[in-house]
């Protein structure tokens, strides 16, 4: 049963089977898949800087954004690297994608590196964005998810990911 729908997602109740054979009711929350860019040149990657509503404050993240009707993962990547960053990518790797909170969502986040970056002026950026692009090393990066400067659950991933597939650390 549909409880709500908006321009960004749509909830529903749903009755499920578990392994067991035991059924539960739940509350899913569906937004639609996303995706999320690390793009960088060498050791400095391009983060943004992102005022978030709901919690009323800006945080540092990694570009990302959602998936439009028609657009596959890496369509996505390219825009919104364009919208959020004003920076379009010569190679872009997919690193596979999470889940963001499967104990609700059926939501995926798409990842991709970014590398060989040029000026680009595709796509504008969203209006309902405040966004300013900031640059930050490797070590840096390091420093401040472990300080918690970095709190986004998303750009810690990928920068997780990229560590561990691509980083001789």
């Amino acid at each position: 049963m549909e409880l709500y729908r908006g321009r960004r997602l749509w909830v529903e109740k749903k009755l499920f089977q578990l392994p067991d054979g035991q059924e539960k009711e739940a509350v899913v929350v569906h937004p639609g898949d996303a995706v999320v860019i690390l793009p960088h040149e060498g050791d400095e990657f391009l983060f943004i800087k992102q005022w978030r509503s709901p919690i009323g404050s800006y945080i540092f993240e990694a570009p990302a954004g959602t998936m439009e009707e028609g657009e596959d993962p890496m369509q996505t990547a390219e825009r919104e690297l364009i919208e959020e960053t004003g920076m379009a990518a010569g190679s872009m790797t997919a690193l596979g994608y999470i889940y963001t909170t499967p104990g609700f969502t059926d939501e995926r986040l798409w990842l991709f590196e970014a590398t060989d970056l040029v000026p680009s002026r595709e796509y504008s950026p969203d209006e309902d964005e405040v966004i300013e692009p900031v640059r930050f090393t490797a070590p840096q990066i390091r420093d401040m998810i472990r300080s918690g400067q970095i709190v986004d659950a998303k750009t810690i991933c990928i920068f997780y990911r990229w560590m561990c597939g691509c980083s001789d650390e």
